[in-house]
C-alpha cells in the first residue's frame, strides 16, 4: 500500500510550539454594566435631593410652570437652562470632589466598588475627571434636542466590548472594580 505524499504546511494554521508568557486564555473584563448604572443613579439620587429644593427656591420651577402654560412647545428660554446647567455642575463638582481626588470613585461608585481610573489603571487627577470626564457631558446633555441624542448613544457604548462610554474615550479612562 502506498502513503499519499505529504501535505504542504498550512500557511494558516497556528503554531504548534509553545508561546513564551502565555498561560491560557486571558479572562475577559468583568462585566460593570450594571454596577455603573447602579453608581450613576445613585449618584443622581444625591444630585436630585439638593438641586431640586435650589430649583425651588432659585425660581425655576415657577419658570417652567408658565413656560408650560404659555402655549408654546414649554421649553424653558436657552439662557435659563444653561444657567441650571452650570449650578448643577457646581453642585455634582462640590458634591463629588472629595471622593473622585481621593479614590477616583464617585459616591455612587464607592458604595459599589468600582473606581475610575486611566487607560494605565492610575487614578485620574481631579481636573481631568471633572473637565475631560464630566464637563463635556454635562455640556453636551443640557443642550435642547441635542443632548437628549448624545446621552442615548453616550449610554448605549457600555454594550462596547471594552465597556468604555463616549465620556470615558473623550477623558482616556475605564472603570474597574475597587480594590
Amino acid at each position: 500500500m502506498q502513503t499519499p505524499p505529504p501535505m504542504p504546511q498550512d500557511p494558516y494554521r497556528s503554531p504548534d510550539a509553545d508561546l513564551a508568557g502565555t498561560q491560557g486564555p486571558v479572562a475577559p473584563a468583568p462585566d460593570l454594566r450594571w454596577l455603573r448604572l447602579a453608581a450613576a443613579l445613585i449618584d443622581g439620587c444625591i444630585a436630585m435631593v439638593l438641586i431640586v429644593p435650589l430649583m425651588f427656591v432659585g425660581g425655576y420651577w415657577q419658570a417652567a410652570f408658565e413656560a408650560g402654560r404659555s402655549g408654546g412647545l414649554g421649553l424653558m428660554p436657552l439662557g435659563t437652562t444653561l444657567l441650571w446647567a452650570v449650578i448643577g455642575f457646581v453642585v455634582f463638582a462640590l458634591v463629588q470632589a472629595y471622593p473622585l481626588n481621593a479614590t477616583g470613585q464617585t459616591w455612587g461608585k464607592k458604595l459599589l466598588s468600582i473606581r475610575i481610573v486611566d487607560l494605565q489603571g492610575n487614578k485620574p487627577s481631579l481636573v481631568d475627571l471633572l473637565v475631560k470626564r464630566y464637563l463635556p457631558t454635562h455640556a453636551i446633555a443640557n443642550l435642547p434636542c441635542v443632548g437628549l441624542l448624545y446621552v442615548l448613544v453616550d449610554s448605549l457604548m457600555i454594550f462596547r466590548q471594552d465597556q468604555r462610554c463616549v465620556h470615558d474615550l473623550i477623558a482616556g479612562t475605564r472603570v474597574v472594580r475597587a480594590d
